[in-house]
């Protein structure tokens, strides 16, 4: 197998990206750019560190997920979640970061990348407090480029048309598996949605 290695070598394979391809990029959230982030629901968080690449998911109620403080700047909260805390160690060592939204029913995604930097400023802290919790951190990102992704990933996948559920391995199953039994199993999966529901914020 003979592999690609020169950057002259993957231009020439794959020629020059169109003019929308290149124009839609921006380095600041312009209107349309934000009413897009206002929306969304989800997103995927990248970071790099010394002990390699990390990939967030972080959902949230739109409106929610982060907050446009200006045209250059998103804060990003941190929910409950499982306090590995691989993607704040990283910011706080690179903070280099790219967010990936997804908004259900729309094909497009969105790609922001800059800097991050964390706070646990209490006055920001609290403006994001859902049911009476606030997150513990808020990434609070300055914005170096921003541009939309066009739908046909999202096609190919079919991700908002109609799924049966298939049947995979549990996250019970997988602790066991790895530990020989000593974490998680069935009991691990059947506590967990109240676990989940009163730790959700």
């Amino acid at each position: 197998m003979k592999f690609i290695e020169t950057l002259d070598e993957l231009h020439a394979h794959y020629g020059t990206p169109g003019p929308a391809s290149l124009r839609k990029e921006a380095p600041r959230l312009t209107p349309e750019y934000r009413r897009i982030i206002e929306a969304a629901p989800f997103l995927a968080l990248a970071t790099a560190g010394p002990e390699g690449l990390d990939c967030s998911p972080r959902g949230d109620r739109p409106g929610q997920l982060v907050r446009v403080l200006d045209d250059r700047t998103l804060a990003l909260p941190d929910r409950r979640g499982n306090d590995r805390i691989d993607s704040l160690r990283n910011i706080l060592r690179d903070p280099r970061v790219a967010l990936m939204f997804l908004v259900p029913g729309s094909g497009n995604a969105l790609r922001v990348n800059g800097t991050a930097r964390l706070t646990a400023d209490r006055a920001l802290l609290d403006s994001f407090l859902m049911e009476g919790k606030a997150p513990r951190t808020v990434a609070v990102i300055q914005v170096e480029t921003v541009y939309f992704q066009c739908a046909r990933a999202v096609l190919r996948a079919g991700l908002w048309e109609p799924h049966e559920a298939p049947t995979l391995p549990t996250p019970g199953q997988i602790l066991a598996g790895m530990t020989a039994g000593e974490v998680g199993g069935e009991a691990y999966d059947r506590e967990w949605p109240e676990r989940a529901k009163a730790s959700m914020w």
